[in-house]
């Protein structure tokens, strides 16, 4: 059980959190506190992650800013891969765009839900948020838990927020991997580029599967970071304008 305090300790202080947000949300949601406090606590962490997802963005630009001379180096280099990957790691180190750091922001989301998860559905928390209700649903429910009464049209309504968000998202990937005619964030096309190619645009569409197993919390903190994300696409990567041409 030692190995897994750290994570017992993280739940207790999410559990103070969330409580405390709830408490201060009740005189405006009513018996949605709870879940509005779950909302909020997405918010937090997003914002709290969002300067590496500045860098994430910025370092996509470089890359894409570098593809002529990627492409170049691919023709120079196409019989010896070996090479070809060192010249264009070190192509992309000298400009400061670390193919890896766009990984990180999504790597850093998985431990909060992870502590979400434990919160609703253990008594980790050590708090009573396992019996809090949005729309008279438990939030620790679980769409296995069954669909009667107000559970069904609760559930079906957030996965099918979930699900156009995702198709969104796959829609804006394909573009973005269209465009810049190779798979982004792969430094070189290799055997496996295409096959990564038709799979990063589903990968989306795992969110919504996660939010069938997870209980109603987990679903709520899926929808909150996917909208959080689908927004900062739509504000981040917006088309760039071209420079103004130097008279």
């Amino acid at each position: 059980m030692l190995a897994f305090a750290p994570l017992h300790g993280a739940v207790t202080v999410a559990a103070t959190a969330v409580t405390w947000l709830a408490d201060t949300l009740h005189p405006l949601t009513g018996g949605a506190a709870t879940a509005a406090a779950i909302v909020l606590f997405t918010v937090a962490v997003r914002l709290a992650i969002s300067p590496l997802t500045l860098v994430q963005v910025r370092g996509e630009r470089r890359r894409a800013a570098l593809a002529p001379q990627v492409r170049d180096l691919q023709r120079r280099y196409a019989d010896d891969p070996a090479r070809l990957q060192s010249e264009v790691f070190g192509l992309y180190r000298a400009a400061g765009a670390n193919p890896v750091a766009g990984c990180l922001p999504a790597l850093l989301q998985a431990p909060f839900f992870l502590v979400m998860y434990r919160l609703f559905s253990t008594a980790d928390g050590g708090t009573g948020l396992l019996d809090e209700r949005l729309a008279g649903v438990p939030l620790g429910w679980h769409v296995s838990d069954g669909l009667g009464g107000a559970a069904g049209p609760l559930f079906g309504v957030l996965l099918a927020a979930l699900l156009a968000l995702a198709w969104w998202s796959s829609r804006r990937a394909r573009r973005a991997a269209a465009a810049a005619g190779t798979v982004a964030g792969t430094p070189t096309e290799g055997p496996g580029a295409a096959v990564l190619g038709r799979l990063i645009p589903l990968l989306p569409y795992l969110t919504v599967a996660v939010a069938v197993v997870v209980p109603l919390a987990g679903v709520l903190y899926l929808l909150a970071t996917t909208a959080w994300t689908a927004l900062e696409q739509a504000v981040l990567r917006r088309p760039q304008a071209p420079a103004p041409a130097v008279g």
